[in-house]
């Protein structure tokens, strides 16, 4: 379903929201939520073009807002101040409806390469709805209607229903086969007869389709927020996987009354027209996929509270995994060098490799293995070595002669 109006990055210095707010401690949501829509109207830039103190007070506004407006974090400011909210995890905003083509360019190329940028409403359309002179078509229960809407406008549509089809749930879905990009949209009856937005649901790529649907079915459903956490997923891009589930948001409105209720889809292409088909559905036709969103919504949850236990059991594995991954390089190296001391000893065990100076001589010599060895055979009176050949041949031949003689 819808997500809150706006939910911008944090403010430098930060003001008590319920100051900003000008609301008390103890205010309804109801009253902070029309303070808040006062003040985001009074300040958006779209009116405030010339005054840029006025886009600081308009995000001051927001912020204040995105804290205020859930009920965990109001309670996490209540008790402990701005230190106790994680602010990493603000949504990025930027406002194309009032921005040059450079701007816009630059806006829509951050988008085409994944950064989540989400897009305030225009202050024309917030100020018409507020004050009840927007066109309202119908847009019966089990009907379809198709539409081309320009960029940073609003078609606007009331759905009635009856006491049985609230009880049995309703489903508001767009969808658009030229894959534009829209904002689905939900008012709220104001106290002074006109509108003012309650939820918005940014469309979202979905097989060859851009879609976004409100889901009112009386039990809790959650819409997937990629800005959740954006920031810290793009400083370690391996908790993408483990943060991925803590998009899910829980929408803030899971059933309607009997009676009309104000849909509106936003053109937020940059360039152009978006075009859509958006339909009303009573669930009631569709009880068994009612059933399995009902428990997918529920196996989700679940499968969010497992990864959060697993991650702490990861990060330690992988840590230790780091350290024997370290050591094993240590070991490796250690080993390598061991063993290349070892060759190197060993290598200084030989002979052929000592040279010795003769002290006076003025020249040096050096010895062969064996050398002295043949310096100290039997029978060697200095003589050549082709002597020393002749007499062991005739030795030889003498003792041959002597057996055949004998014989």
């Amino acid at each position: 379903m819808g997500s809150k109006m706006e939910g911008p990055s944090a403010p430098a210095v930060r003001r008590d929201p319920y100051e900003v707010l000008s609301v008390s401690r103890d205010s309804s949501d109801q009253e902070i939520k029309t303070a808040y829509r006062k003040l985001a109207l009074k300040y958006h830039p779209d009116k405030n073009a010339s005054n840029p103190e006025a886009s600081e007070l308009f995000k001051e506004v927001a912020y204040s807002y995105s804290i205020l407006s859930d009920p965990e974090k109001r309670r996490q400011y209540d008790s402990s101040g701005f230190e106790a909210l994680e602010t990493d995890g603000m949504d990025m905003e930027i406002d194309l409806s009032n921005l040059g083509t450079v701007n816009t360019m630059f806006a829509a190329l951050f988008s085409k390469l994944g950064v989540p940028i989400k897009t305030t409403i225009s202050a024309n359309v917030l100020e018409e709805a507020l004050n009840g002179t927007v066109t309202v078509r119908p847009l019966p229960i089990g009907t379809s209607v198709s539409g081309k809407v320009e960029k940073q406008c609003a078609h606007f549509f009331g759905v009635t229903i009856n006491e049985q089809q609230a009880q049995a749930g309703i489903v508001v879905r767009v969808t658009s086969a030229a894959q534009s990009k829209f904002k689905l949209l939900y008012f709220e009856q104001d106290a002074n007869g006109g509108y003012g937005l309650a939820l918005q649901e940014d469309s979202d790529k979905a097989g060859k389709v851009t879609s976004a649907g409100m889901y009112f079915l009386h039990f809790q459903v959650y819409r997937m927020d990629s800005t959740v956490n954006a920031l810290a997923v793009a400083k370690d891009p391996e908790a993408a996987f483990f943060k991925k589930l803590e998009g899910l948001q829980p929408c803030e409105v899971s059933e309607l009354k009997a009676g009309t209720h104000i849909f509106a889809v936003y053109g937020d292409n940059f360039f152009k027209p978006a075009t859509y088909i958006i339909e009303a559905i009573c669930a009631k036709t569709y009880e068994e996929t009612t059933e399995k969103l009902k428990e997918i919504e529920a196996q989700i949850l679940r499968k969010r509270n497992e990864l959060r236990q697993f991650e702490t059991e990861y990060r330690k594995a992988l840590a230790r995994f780091q350290e024997v991954t370290n050591r094993y390089t240590q070991e490796k190296q250690s080993v390598d060098e061991l063993l290349k001391q070892r060759d190197t000893i060993h290598s200084a065990f030989t002979i052929a490799r000592a040279v010795s100076t003769v002290s006076g001589s003025g020249s040096s010599s050096s010895q062969v293995p064996g050398d002295e060895f043949k310096a100290e055979s039997p029978g060697d009176d200095g003589a050549d070595g082709k002597d020393k050949s002749s007499k062991k041949k005739w030795f030889n031949l003498g003792m041959k002669g002597s057996e055949k003689k004998l014989g």
